[in-house]
């Protein structure tokens, strides 16, 4: 007897080591937590904004006229079946972006009335142990309409190589992270409701080229104005 429970401490330590914290990959918690995601604005695919409109809970004052929300359709650019998203997270409070990593599993959006919101997921951080007290997490979304970008690494790389549109919501510190204490929030802090999932859009990255015209056309003015 002795000897199983050795056997059986140890068994549980060991998938101690292992296990993870959970999040509730939700953005459509009814009285809790309701925030939307856009496709890039018609006629300004480039621009970017973020923050709680007067329909999101908690409520907020960004106004989102003339943005689409994803999902809007079933399926093409920026349907329901063909945007993805993510939750990104880091262990502590208030880690710096480029640490945060992909969460799994991966999502898509949904359509009708519920456009805009992320299918509902358990997402297990597998850089976040369970029940830790704090995780930095952000929400990142993107076209994959073409098929070619499965996971958040690739569809990263092509974001910023101005070939698809995407988005990363602003970060917020996330409390009580689940495991065999805590069960998996919502993502919303019980003890700062200020910190939680905003809404925000996608949005593209101009090209290389691009910047590379706009350096060209700035230095152009400089030289222009040092004749005159």
């Amino acid at each position: 007897m002795k000897k199983l429970a050795l056997i059986t401490l140890a068994l549980t330590s060991a998938a101690s080591v292992f296990a993870q914290g959970t999040v509730v990959f939700n953005n459509r918690v009814a009285g809790t937590l309701l925030t939307h995601i856009y496709a890039p604005l018609a006629g300004s695919a480039s621009s970017k904004q973020s923050g709680n409109g007067s329909n999101d809970t908690p409520s907020g004052a960004t106004s989102w006229a003339g943005y689409t929300l994803l999902g809007a359709s079933l399926a093409g650019q920026y349907g329901a079946q063909s945007t993805m998203a993510a939750l990104l997270a880091a262990p502590g409070a208030n880690a710096n972006l480029s640490s945060l990593q992909p969460a799994t599993p991966l999502s898509t959006f949904r359509t009708g009335t519920a456009a805009g919101g992320i299918s509902p997921q358990t997402a297990t951080l597998g850089n976040v142990p369970p029940d830790a007290p704090l995780a930095t997490l952000a929400v990142a979304a993107w076209d994959n309409s073409s098929g070619l970008y499965g996971t958040w690494a690739q569809a990263s790389v092509a974001w910023l190589g101005g070939l698809i549109a995407a988005g990363i919501s602003p970060t917020w510190n996330q409390d009580l992270i689940g495991g065999v204490i805590n069960g998996a929030p919502n993502m919303i802090s019980t003890s700062d409701p200020s910190q939680h999932l905003s809404s925000f859009n996608i949005y593209t990255v101009p090209e290389p080229a691009s910047f590379a015209l706009v350096g060209l056309g700035a230095a152009a003015l400089m030289i222009f104005r040092r004749r005159k």
